[in-house]
């Protein structure tokens, strides 16, 4: 019963996630402490581009910083415009963001945003409330893969209409060493790779990778997508 009350009455939470080039980590960290983001996490990940790709396109690095954040609703407002400003997501290639809303988290840390919220909720207009409730129109379509098959993966992503994504190294902690998953060897060490898309790509792309790189291919891979909104610094 007090579950219950708690998913009704509580803060609306949501996970912010920046992409920007590692370069601008100190920029973004700045805005995430002057607004006391309290949750906070980063990765470290690379572009999907070739080394050919950046130089014509004039960046100057393909590594990047994976901004994990957690936020009520109200305060990702403030946390999009600020970082928006910052790092000048209204210019092209100058990083992405996007929200994914959560559907739970664990008691102590929901205390925290709900002694909060009324304090925060102050500081903002009914407009800038209605920033954050737009339909949720884009997918995050996430595949874990052994490593060494990220560029083979972005290649046919592309085809199926991807226009990019991010890869991060990540660590399977079930087993040591490589393991036999449907006769196919799966390595300890992966690749995650991240691909923001619109709601009408995400299934032609899930396709392309699941049929290439799924888990019965030496790639042994999972695909799977969550909704977004709030989406800034990219044109689908």
């Amino acid at each position: 019963m007090s579950e219950k009350k708690s998913a009704v009455h509580g803060p609306v939470l949501k996970c912010l996630v920046f992409i920007i080039d590692w370069e601008k980590t100190k920029t973004l960290s700045d805005v995430l402490a002057r607004i006391n983001v309290r949750f906070h996490y980063i990765a470290k990940g690379k572009g999907t581009a070739s080394s050919e790709m950046l130089n014509v396109l004039g960046i100057g690095s393909s590594e990047k910083a994976v901004f994990f954040c957690l936020e009520q609703d109200i305060m990702a407002t403030l946390l999009l415009k600020e970082a928006s400003a910052a790092l000048g997501f209204y210019r092209p290639r100058a990083g992405i963001a996007f929200a994914i809303p959560l559907t739970g988290i664990n008691t102590p840390v929901l205390q925290i945003f709900k002694k909060s919220v009324m304090r925060e909720v102050k500081h903002f207009s009914d407009k800038e409330q209605l920033f954050m409730t737009s339909e949720l129109k884009y997918e995050l379509i996430i595949a874990v893969v052994n490593q060494g098959y990220s560029d083979e993966l972005m290649a046919a992503a592309r085809e199926a209409g991807a226009g990019g994504g991010t890869v991060i190294n990540v660590r399977g902690l079930m087993h040591e060493g490589p393991v036999k998953f449907f006769g196919i060897s799966v390595q300890e060490e992966r690749e995650a790779i991240m691909i923001l898309t619109s709601k009408e790509k995400k299934i032609p792309i899930m396709r392309a990778i699941g049929r290439d790189f799924g888990v019965n291919s030496k790639a042994a891979g999972i695909v799977y997508a969550v909704p977004v909104d709030s989406v800034l610094g990219v044109k689908l």
